[in-house]
C-alpha cells in the first residue's frame, strides 16, 4: 500500500501540536481546557446562564406565590391527618363486617395438601 501525501506521517505537524486545547461540553455548554500531555482537564468555565427573573419585583412576586402554594399544601396535609383516624376506623369496621358475614371454612388449603 502506498501512502499518499495526505496520509503520510508528518513529524513537523506532531511537534506543532498545542499542549493545551479547549473543548465545549455538548451537555451543558461549559468550556473545558484540556492538557494533552497530562490528558486531564485543567480548567473549567461554566456556561453563562440566563437570569431567572428580570427584576427584583418579579422575584418577590414569585416568592409570594410559592409561599401561598406551600401554605395550601400544608393545610391539605393537616386536614388529611385529622381525617386519617376516622378513615382508618371506617376501613376497620368494614373489614370486621366482611369477616362476620363470610363463613369460616376451616383450615385454608395449601398447595401441598392438593397433591
Amino acid at each position: 500500500m502506498q501512502l499518499t501525501h495526505e496520509t503520510r506521517y508528518d513529524p513537523h505537524m506532531a511537534k506543532n501540536k498545542p499542549d493545551q486545547f479547549e473543548v465545549g461540553c455538548p451537555c451543558c455548554g461549559a468550556l473545558l481546557k484540556v492538557d494533552a500531555e497530562a490528558r486531564a482537564v485543567i480548567a473549567h468555565t461554566p456556561p453563562v446562564r440566563p437570569k431567572t427573573f428580570n427584576d427584583f419585583e418579579e422575584a418577590a412576586r414569585a416568592m409570594r406565590e410559592q409561599e401561598g402554594r406551600k401554605e395550601s399544601l400544608f393545610r391539605q396535609a393537616v386536614d388529611a391527618e385529622k381525617n386519617k383516624a376516622d378513615l382508618l376506623e371506617r376501613k376497620f369496621q368494614e373489614a370486621m363486617k366482611r369477616a362476620k358475614d363470610s363463613p369460616d371454612t376451616g383450615k385454608p388449603l395449601r398447595d401441598f395438601d392438593l397433591d
